[in-house]
């Protein structure tokens, strides 16, 4: 989105301290190491979305004024090896998530409100996820988006991997709600999205682990993750969220053990955390922590002292109600 002015200053005090760190080894190896999009026309990378049919790819789009496209990144080497143009699908507005659901179906949330609650609807765009990797045209469904208590923004789109339940989280500065959606969206009239719980978090993107029993949420400088317990969510803990300029993306490696941060800006990094509860890939060098008490990943390690001050401005930016450590709530 365009109107994250508190972000962008948060993000620029960051880049100081991030421009003097050691590199991280999130980006240091291939595939779930992390990697850097190098793309030139990947200049607002909003979602992330690991592949399901072609290992080490994940699928990605730029924020609003791009067009009705999504990229194959070979996190192998951070370029892009397909790009998809959408077709069946009116301009896109604001697109600002993605996720791969059961039978390997994409798809894009155009979700996006730079007013907060103009847009009377919002649209979510299927299509298959293509067998080869090469520039291609896909047919897309699109479905129309009403949320059940009036507009909103939202920046979070994830699709249960075994019921193929689309929800959305709306992005509040105080926190949101999960809205769940009908259980078979329809092409040829409004879905109405339901509040079902509070999300203590103000969100710009979620993930499903890939058996469905958890989901994490993140923001632009921090994260939760809930058992997910049939959409009953419990709050389990924090995330240990890397710092970046503009973290916008977040998605669970195809695997389930490592969670991938992703951020805006041009030669973006896509950073990679054990899953929390140590289940991950070994963390010798990562030290991340599910309850964010631990010695953080290598990036924040490694800019600790800088990172600390510009931490404590950030902070009293935006506010430490955005991790409130109140249980979810249903409605």
């Amino acid at each position: 989105m365009r109107r994250r002015s508190l972000a962008l200053l948060a993000g620029l005090l960051l880049t100081g301290a991030l421009a003097s760190a050691p590199a991280a080894s999130a980006t240091d190896g291939t595939g779930d190491e992390g990697f850097t999009i190098k793309d030139p026309r990947i200049t607002e990378s909003s979602g992330l979305a690991a592949s399901h049919l072609h290992p080490g790819i994940y699928w990605t789009h730029n924020d609003s004024g791009d067009g009705p496209y999504i990229y194959a990144v070979d996190s192998a080497t951070g370029k892009t090896v397909a790009k998809v143009t959408l077709t069946g699908v009116g301009t896109p507005r604001d697109v600002e998530a993605i996720s791969i659901g059961p039978d390997n179906q994409i798809y894009v949330g155009d979700i996006g409100d730079n007013f907060d609650g103009r847009w009377p609807y919002e649209w979510i765009y299927k299509l298959p996820e293509p067998k080869k990797l090469v520039d291609q045209t896909v047919r897309a469904t699109q479905y129309v988006v009403k949320y059940a208590n009036g507009p909103r923004n939202a920046e979070s789109l994830i699709v249960h991997p075994k019921t193929g339940r689309v929800y959305i989280i709306d992005k509040k500065e105080d926190g949101g709600h999960l809205y769940e959606g009908p259980a078979t969206l329809s092409s040829s009239g409004a879905n109405i999205f339901k509040p079902i719980a509070t999300v203590d978090l103000w969100a710009t993107d979620a993930a499903f682990s890939p058996d469905g029993k958890q989901l994490v949420v993140r923001g632009y400088f921090g994260g939760i993750y809930y058992d997910w317990n049939g959409g009953e969510i419990k709050r389990e803990g924090r995330l240990d969220v890397p710092l970046q300029k503009q973290g916008e993306s977040v998605s669970y490696s195809t695997d389930g053990t490592r969670l991938m941060y992703g951020s805006e800006g041009s030669d973006s990094p896509v950073q990679a955390e054990d899953v929390p509860g140590g289940s991950g890939k070994s963390a010798s060098s990562s030290g991340s922590s599910a309850s964010g008490g631990g010695s953080g990943s290598p990036v924040t390690g490694g800019v600790k002292t800088g990172a600390i001050a510009v931490g404590v401005v950030v902070l009293a930016l935006f506010g430490l109600r955005r991790l409130r450590r109140t249980p979810a709530r249903r409605h």
